[in-house]
């Protein structure tokens, strides 16, 4: 596999997060040493450019597919917010804020169990486990996991 155009967790100790939304495709995601998200995908094995997706996540990113072609991405940013995009098989949408009191340095993990359903999981400032959740027609609000 060819090494992305930049050194992936190049942006501090963040690290790559993957996913695959079909056979053959692969998308990489990683904070920049500019500090804004990065993407590069492959399809069967020949890897496009890497483009930037902007912002400014302060940490490793979290990424799921719910259908084919459609792709979430979440990144953490200064601010302990979570703030995502995603890409509708056609463009990429703007980030927008999915709000939270959460830990900059701790991440995002994404999934999806199907083409209405997405979950995403943060550490709060807290410590504690927060999860919120797409059903399919608005994002439901944040709840915490564990006391």
């Amino acid at each position: 596999m060819p090494e992305p155009a930049s050194r992936p967790g190049g942006g501090g100790s963040a690290g790559i997060a993957a996913v695959s939304w079909g056979e053959g495709r692969i998308d990489l995601f990683w904070v920049g040493p500019e500090g804004d998200l990065l993407h590069r995908a492959s399809d069967g094995g020949t890897w496009r450019e890497t483009e930037s997706l902007g912002g400014t996540p302060a940490s490793t990113p979290g990424v799921t597919a719910w259908d084919v072609d459609q792709l979430q991405v979440f990144a953490v940013f200064p601010d302990g917010e979570l703030w995502n995009r995603y890409w509708d098989g056609a463009a990429w949408h703007s980030w927008e804020s999915l709000g939270g009191t959460l830990d900059p340095a701790a991440g995002a993990a994404a999934s999806s169990s199907s083409a209405n359903r997405i979950d995403v999981w943060a550490t709060g400032r807290d410590g504690r486990t927060w999860h919120r959740f797409w059903d399919g027609t608005r994002w439901v609000e944040w709840e915490q996991l564990n006391r």
